[in-house]
């Protein structure tokens, strides 16, 4: 058999590069034995059934949402910022094209039973703010807010931002949710909600 011709360009390449066998440094290797060993004295010390002090001061019950105690002021500006800021910023000024602005907006500042209605039932459709027609969805907060929890967040939006509109009372939330509690849907745009009595 023949032995194959090397030619000078191969002759000119470098070997084909190998897997060496060399070990993972005592350091490195000395590293992760003292990590691993921290991690586990310090899961093993640690209280897991106590909650970490929590950053902003509220309670375990108001974070999980519970409803607050009989005679309770409630925290309209808190609700806002966990609830609605996401939306229409903390700034009330929503996002241009996206969430309506609260401040200065018409349907904040006019009737009250409106603003109670659209918050309790939400909004699904054209509404416009402003000038500004926006195609969104406003959630309903009816199911997962109290009266007074309603009042208090309204009177807040109604009081921020340079609006200055009538508080709104809890009794006037409860009527309101009553008249509407056949209603399961959210209102269909700017249109109907302008039609409410």
């Amino acid at each position: 058999m023949n032995k194959p011709e090397i030619l000078s360009q191969q002759r000119r390449e470098n070997p084909d590069p190998e897997e060496g066998r060399t070990p993972i440094p005592w350091l490195v290797l000395a590293l992760a034995v003292v990590l691993a060993a921290f991690g586990v004295d310090y899961i093993a010390h640690s209280n897991l059934n106590v909650p970490a002090t929590w950053g902003d001061g509220r309670s375990a019950s108001e974070l999980a949402g519970d409803k607050p105690a009989a005679g309770a002021k409630v925290d309209g500006g808190a609700i806002y910022n966990s609830m609605c800021a996401a939306c229409h910023q903390a700034t009330g000024l929503g996002l241009p094209g996206v969430f309506p602005p609260l401040a200065g907006s018409e349907w904040v500042l006019g009737k009250p039973d409106t603003v109670v209605a659209i918050l309790l039932h939400g909004v699904s459709g054209p509404l416009e703010v402003k000038g500004t027609v926006y195609q969104g969805a406003m959630p309903a907060f009816g199911g997962s807010l109290g009266d007074a929890e309603i009042a208090a967040v309204l009177t807040h939006i109604r009081s921020a931002w340079g609006n200055a509109a009538a508080p709104i009372a809890a009794e006037a939330v409860a009527a309101a949710r009553a008249r509407l509690a056949d209603r399961k849907q959210p209102f269909s745009g700017g249109e109907e909600l302008a039609a409410l009595p």
